[in-house]
């Protein structure tokens, strides 16, 4: 792969769930993007969705498969619905049930999102709310925890991921290093801001298990950590991704970000910066949820990479943690 092939495996794009947008597939075909997420609600069913998917795979001239994900957690962050889907209970009603018995559900859920071409699935939500804690915009307002201990967050999270690799679906251990002691929704607020999390924080607890569990996907948060790095946003943080996350958890497979498209938390820095400095950081592969932000990451990244050989060894070995993740699901031919 060429430097620019390369750079595209480091970017994710939406898509819409119901059509194919001739965006998300510009980008594909010409900044080489080698993934999607599937964004936004549908009722339209398992096998309108596999037709979606089959047509942006149709459309990729890379020897390397797409990564197709979706947000398929249960209760209010479920895309995927109608003929083919089951509704899925919320994670709060997930935690209620054994582990064992979730791992079986998890497993059934994922076989539907992999019949639909759906290969990575943007969950468990890993972050704990604590029992009495208040209005958590992100995870608690949603019912998007398991539980309001780490050990109950842990048991029925790892329950949850397991299940959906048992599917050959890669599961994504979210919103590391934690949004359940916020009071901002980085989606729709900036300055959102913990002062509590530290680097040694039982909090950290279930990531830290689905590290040794092998979980195939990290997704950073954008909130600020003041008692870890208080200068940056967690996904722009060489302190969080590469010092905690990669160095004292010994992370070794694909750090996504949360959404750098549309997030107000990250609105004031330009575009392109938002993926350079995501990479500068350790992590590996850019969300965003505009696809017509890839020609200006695509080529913030290669500017870089060009001009500084530090930053090109980062594209490329990120580069190499992506083509791994999909040698392991059988995406490369």
């Amino acid at each position: 792969m060429d430097l620019a092939q390369r750079v595209g495996q480091l970017l994710m794009i939406d898509n819409p769930t119901t059509s194919v947008s001739s965006t998300t597939v510009a980008a594909v075909q010409h900044q080489h993007v080698g993934s999607v997420i599937l964004d936004g609600n549908s009722l339209a069913g398992l096998a309108v969705t596999r037709g979606v998917t089959s047509s942006l795979e149709n459309a990729n001239p890379s020897r390397a498969a797409l990564f197709m994900a979706t947000d398929q957690e249960g209760g209010q962050v479920q895309r995927l619905k109608g003929t083919g889907f089951t509704v899925i209970p919320s994670a709060a009603q997930q935690g209620r049930l054994a582990p064992a018995a979730l791992q079986g559900e998890a497993t059934a859920w994922g076989r539907q999102l992999h019949d639909a071409g759906v290969n990575v699935d943007l969950g468990p939500v890993l972050d704990t709310v604590p029992a009495g804690f208040g209005s958590n915009p992100p995870i608690g307002n949603l019912e998007r925890e398991y539980g309001h201990s780490p050990a109950a967050v842990t048991s029925h999270g790892l329950a949850f991921a397991a299940g959906l690799r048992a599917a050959g679906v890669a599961a994504t251990a979210k919103h590391f290093p934690g949004l359940g002691r916020v009071r901002g929704n980085t989606d729709t607020t900036a300055g959102v801001t913990d002062a509590v999390t530290t680097a040694a924080d039982p909090y950290l607890a279930p990531f830290e298990a689905a590290v040794k569990a092998g979980v195939p996907f990290v997704m950073m948060s954008t909130a600020v950590y003041t008692k870890i790095d208080p200068k940056n946003p967690a996904a722009f943080s060489s302190r969080i991704v590469t010092g905690l996350l990669r160095g004292t958890l010994g992370y070794d497979g694909v750090v996504i970000s949360d959404d750098l498209g549309q997030a107000k938390q990250v609105a004031a820095w330009p575009i392109g910066d938002r993926a350079v400095n995501f990479i500068a950081a350790g992590g590996d592969m850019v969300l965003t949820v505009d696809a017509s932000q890839a020609p200006a990451m695509a080529s913030a990244l290669i500017d870089r990479a060009q001009r500084d050989p530090a930053f090109g060894a980062q594209v490329d070995a990120a580069a190499l943690r992506v083509l791994e993740a999909k040698q392991a699901q059988g995406l490369l031919s």
